[in-house]
């Protein structure tokens, strides 16, 4: 799997983890060169406290594109520190 933002492939792996029809990226597959922490958070019952990325990519920037779980909760350890993507990230095979 891919994840694309402005024609550039900011994540790329075989072994995502879908949840909520979303693909989890290990942290080793993210090129973390477009990655900038960002103050955003969100929370799920289930998963944790979500913590965001701003991707940068040629001058541009998508804030608070990519999420992860740093700590999350003991029925989403199998994917704590994956990254998933939304605003406009396409991933793809």
């Amino acid at each position: 799997m891919k994840a694309i933002w402005n024609d550039q492939v900011v994540a790329e792996s075989d072994e995502t983890i879908v949840i909520e029809g979303n693909h989890y990226f290990p942290p080793e597959a993210i090129k973390k060169e477009y990655y900038h922490k960002t103050d955003y958070h969100t929370v799920c019952p289930w998963k944790g406290t979500a913590s965001y990325f701003s991707l940068k990519v040629d001058g541009k920037e998508n804030k608070d594109a990519a999420w992860y779980y740093p700590e999350t909760k003991e029925m989403a350890k199998k994917f704590e520190n994956y990254v998933a993507f939304w605003k406009g990230v396409e991933v793809t095979e």
